[in-house]
Formats: structure tokens, sequence, C-alpha cells
């Protein structure tokens, strides 16, 4: 009895343990499934990912809307401020080298590990470290992430633990209106 009981607590603690571990990661043909709110409104979006040397190209999808938002290589390794473009203005958005979509930038990433903060937008974010708050979960494991917080007012990000492409799992408390959550991750 003693022995099953044993065994049955170490399932639960590694099956808590492994569910708090889970890192999404980016390859070819990688789809991200994100929740919208845009000004009042929901919608849900589709972003799948190609890859290229080290550029990355989101195919984003959303309400009839679709474009391929270019990020260049220079921006996936050094970019310093994020696109909030909604794919609406052109089949193909070839973003600024400094731009990136749904991520931070590898550098910036470091900055944050190395650091505890990074700047992005003109904008100072701060690693949050206290225990996470109202994380995010994918098929009940919840996603390893860095929480930050915007030091000129209460935007905060949750950034997953990946170097290679820290995407942008959760964005609340916008000012510029637009939250965003990933909800589901999809190799094709």
């Amino acid at each position: 009895m003693k022995n099953i009981f044993l065994m049955i607590l170490f399932c639960i603690v590694y099956q808590k343990g492994t569910s708090q571990n889970y890192i999404p990661t980016i390859k070819n043909n990688t789809e991200l499934n994100y929740v919208c709110k845009l000004h009042g409104q929901t919608r849900t979006l589709s972003l799948i990912a190609q890859t290229a040397g080290d550029g990355l190209t989101f195919k984003l999808e959303t309400r009839g809307v679709k474009s391929s938002i270019v990020m260049l290589p220079e921006a996936v390794k050094n970019g310093n401020a994020l696109s909030f473009n909604q794919g609406e203005y052109a089949p193909v958005l070839n973003l600024k080298p400094t731009e990136t979509f749904f991520m931070i930038s590898r550098s910036a990433y470091q900055d944050l590990v190395k650091n505890s903060s990074f700047v992005y937008n003109n904008t100072t974010y701060v690693l949050d470290k206290n225990e996470d708050k109202n994380g995010v979960s994918i098929d009940g494991k919840l996603i390893d992430a860095l929480h930050v917080i915007a030091q000129i007012d209460e935007t905060e990000m949750w950034i997953i633990k990946n170097p290679e492409y820290p995407l942008i799992c959760k964005i609340a408390k916008n000012p510029l209106g637009i939250n965003f959550t990933l909800v589901k991750v999809a190799d094709k």
C-alpha cells in the first residue's frame, strides 16, 4: 500500500513538473493561433511561420485578411521595435530592419536574461520576479515564459523562454488597445 501511494505521489509530482516546462518552438510551417482583443473586439488570428536563413515570415490570417509579414534577419537578431500592423495594408509587408512581429529580437531577449530588462519601442520592460500571474496555458501545460512589465504604463508581456524565437505569448493592459494570448501551437 505504501509503494502504491508513493508511486501515485511520484506520478502527480512528475506530471505537475513536466506540465510547467512547455516551451513552444518555431519551425517551418509551425502554426500559432492567438485570440486577440482589439479595441474591445475579439478575433482569432493565425500565424504560420516560414523560416528562411535568419529571417522569419509569418503568414497572417484573420477575418478574411491574409498577409505575409516579413521580418528581416537584422530585425530578428537586433530589432528594437514591435510592429502592431494587422496585415490589412498589403498582401506582403516587409517590416523595417528594426521591427519584429509577435516576438522580440534575440538581442532584446539576451538583455532580458542578462540584465532583467530590455528596451523596445523606446520603452523599458523589466522582468517581474514575483510569482507569475495569469500565465499562458496550452492544453493544460503552462508555457515557460518570462513576465515583463513596462515602466511607463501598465503593459505586461509574457515572452517564451526561447532564445532563437522569443515569441510573445501574451500581452495585457496595452494602451494601444491591442492585447493577445497564444492559445494553440501546431506543427504542420
